[in-house]
């Protein structure tokens, strides 16, 4: 019997990292499930070419494509990920500001108790914005100030509000955080940072009808700054397809908005060269 088995191994080999990590990213740019994502890689020559599969080349099926999500939420590695795409833009010089941008966004979950629990997720709240009641998460981002590329992501209920998340939103060397309206007041908070830091907020609309032309310019000078936190929730939300939480509890749903920051960080950061060229 050795002499049969010689130099071959038993059982199936694993996967090449490289081959699973590419097939996460398509899966994640498409927002694909597991099953979907398997047929998508035996009917897409593209889809296989990207990720290194050949027409010959044995596909990985929806349970291995599972087992290395899990994988990668087990062990944080979507954390190590990002800051790995963070390292290449900051070598390409394309973190190089000391401002930040910070501002919070929905992400919606099921509200509907017809599930085996009978109750909602625990972990999920619900908040009030304008006359519009939402129940689920909040993302909260920090985006460079001058490219807009995110170098911070949080992820808390969604009744937790924006301002309490500043400065945990702001990298320890930028002197300038700049926010919404719902950031009103951040400067008054405790920070960590012995530092002196300049945080401006936009005024609220109903501020903005007593000042002066030249107050409400400098208003929409601040919006146009301002806006660049809008592009990476843009980018993670329509292009990727994370409107609603994808599973319950915040851990899961951190791990997995993590890797769509990261690719976005990608676009954002060759947008960014392309216009400046």
């Amino acid at each position: 019997m050795k002499a049969l088995i010689g130099p071959y191994k038993r059982g199936a080999q694993p996967y090449p990292l490289e081959l699973m990590i590419r097939i996460h990213f398509l899966q994640l740019v498409y927002n694909l499930s597991d099953p979907m994502c398997e047929e998508t890689l035996h009917d897409s020559f593209a889809c296989c070419r990207f990720v290194g599969l050949t027409m010959d080349s044995k596909c990985p099926d929806e349970t291995t494509i599972l087992s290395f999500r899990h994988l990668l939420e087990k062990n944080g590695l979507d954390k190590q990920v990002f800051e790995l795409f963070k390292k290449q833009l900051t070598d390409r010089g394309l973190l190089f500001s000391k401002g930040t941008i910070v501002d919070g966004s929905f992400i919606e979950a099921p509200s509907s108790t017809k599930n085996a629990d009978k109750t909602r997720d625990p972990e999920m709240h619900s908040a009030k914005k304008g006359n519009n009641w939402h129940f689920g998460m909040k993302m909260h981002n920090g985006v460079d100030k001058a490219t807009g590329i995110i170098h911070t992501v949080i992820t808390t209920p969604a009744n937790v509000h924006d301002v309490t998340k500043a400065d945990e939103l702001r990298r320890p060397d930028d002197w300038e955080v700049i926010g919404d309206s719902g950031y009103l007041g951040m400067e008054k908070r405790d920070s960590t940072d012995p530092e002196p830091v300049t945080y401006t907020a936009a005024k609220r609309y109903s501020q903005r009808k007593k000042l002066s032309e030249e107050r409400i310019a400098d208003e929409k000078a601040l919006s146009s700054i301002r806006c660049k936190v809008e592009h990476a929730f843009h980018r993670t939300k329509v292009h990727f397809g994370y409107k609603k939480a994808r599973y319950r509890g915040l851990d899961k749903n951190t791990a997995r908005l993590s890797m769509p920051a990261s690719i976005a960080n990608m676009f954002i950061g060759n947008c960014f060269e392309m216009n400046q060229g």
